[in-house]
């Protein structure tokens, strides 16, 4: 079921979303060679004390998972994909670290994703980053009344095969505002035109997930995803609100 937000809501919303981007700015500068994830994660829970706000992804239990997942933060690395567990790994030169990081402010839940070269990356490793924001950078611009679910994902899928990589297919972004996961799910690939028609009100997590190699993936002990061949991936997102003009990104940061 599609639940609109109201204007009510997206006050709400907006404190939510400049909580969660000043946080995952604050994470990525963290990311470098010597960091424990465990570390980023204890940070995540400090500075969200300190805004009177909670870890949208501690308790919950994504479909297929195992079991509730603890942490405030995932973090994956290279060939992980999503839901990684910010353990006790120590980030090397030349890892991808992916942060996403969801916040949930007075019952208002707002999710973003970055990704993070550190140090010495190959040639194809920044491209890959820089074609996975890319495609979400393009995806946000068809998001206004009118436009349909499919334009934002052939935007993603059309930016990604132009760089020659690869849309992780079976992970997908999804409706988000009043919890974690709502309506409806938002493919990153699509036919311009098809699928549900955007409105005002609707929030939505956007979130391309691409690879170097396969499109598949491999679900771990751990309930982390991981590319099926080893390659490595990228992820970015942001939450963006449907308005009577346009959009606007709730979790922008600079």
């Amino acid at each position: 079921m599609i639940k609109l937000k109201t204007e009510n809501d997206f006050k709400f919303l907006r404190i939510s979303g400049k909580i969660l981007g000043e946080i995952l700015q604050k994470l990525g500068e963290e990311i470098k060679e010597g960091t424990r994830l465990s570390r980023l994660d204890k940070y995540a829970r400090e500075l969200l004390e300190k805004a009177h706000a909670k870890p949208a992804f501690f308790g919950y239990c994504p479909e297929g998972a195992s079991n509730p997942y603890q942490a405030a933060i995932c973090a994956s690395i290279n060939e992980v994909v999503v839901h990684g567990i910010p353990n006790e790994y120590v980030i090397k030169n030349s890892d991808l670290v992916k942060i996403d990081f969801g916040v949930n402010y007075k019952g208002y839940f707002t999710d973003a994703a970055i990704t993070v070269g550190v140090g010495d990356i190959s040639k194809d490793a920044k491209r890959l980053i820089d074609v996975t924001k890319k495609s979400l950078k393009e995806a946000i611009k068809v998001c206004k009344p009118g436009k349909h679910l499919g334009d934002i994902g052939f935007a993603i899928e059309n930016t990604v095969k132009k760089g020659k990589f690869h849309i992780i297919r079976s992970l997908t972004g999804h409706g988000v505002g009043f919890a974690v996961h709502e309506d409806p799910i938002i493919y990153n690939y699509g036919k311009k035109g098809d699928d549900m028609e955007l409105k005002p009100g609707l929030v939505l997590a956007i979130e391309p997930m691409v690879s170097i190699g396969s499109s598949q993936i491999l679900q771990k002990n751990d309930d982390s995803f991981m590319t099926a061949d080893g390659s490595l991936s990228a992820h970015f997102e942001h939450t963006v609100a449907i308005v009577d003009d346009g959009c606007e990104v709730l979790t922008e940061f600079n």
